[in-house]
């Protein structure tokens, strides 16, 4: 019989240029707590690194869920990447377990969907957890920048993908 390790509380954390977003979950369709915070200028990952301070010390989560900004993980800017090194440090320091995923990791583990856009995982999301139906955008154009809104769903994507993985959380550490 297989047996599936069951995290009391999962904790995603999205860095974005402009703050950060997170979501804590209890369950795969169990959202207890989400959000976004915005942080700006040169003192920007200082703070989103005392924010994310006080989510461990409230929430103390088994598990944080980050994306895997290495290299060979998903690509993002040099601010975002030591921003997400830092994240994974200071869960550590909590003695909190860090797993990462890649975009392609995220669309991988929504394959049963009919399209893997960033888009129509949002939609999938959003129709079976209703309270992140409002944080839904109108689909983007290319040349809009992505709406703050969607840093939820993105946080929301890795949680779900690491509640999909086959044992409860097989991603890697953060490098």
């Amino acid at each position: 019989m297989n047996t599936l390790k069951r995290y009391e509380f999962v904790l995603a954390i999205y860095p974005s240029a402009r703050g950060i977003a997170f979501t804590l979950f209890e369950g795969p369709l169990s959202p207890i707590d989400w959000g976004t915070r915005r942080a700006r200028g040169q003192r920007g990952n200082n703070r989103c690194l005392r924010i994310i301070d006080a989510l461990l010390i409230r929430y103390r989560p088994d598990v944080v869920v980050l994306q895997d900004t290495s290299p060979k993980g998903t690509h993002r800017s040099r601010r975002v990447t030591s921003l997400n090194a830092a994240i994974g440090e200071l869960a550590e320091r909590h003695s909190i377990s860090v797993y990462a995923y890649s975009r392609a990791e995220v669309r991988l583990a929504f394959g049963h969907l009919a399209f893997t856009s960033k888009h129509a995982i949002a939609e999938a999301i959003a129709k079976h957890i209703p309270a992140f139906e409002r944080y839904l955008p109108p689909r983007r154009k290319l040349w809009m920048s992505e709406d703050s809104r969607m840093w939820v769903i993105d946080a929301a994507m890795l949680a779900l993908t690491f509640f999909q993985s086959a044992s409860g959380g097989e991603g890697k550490p953060p490098e």
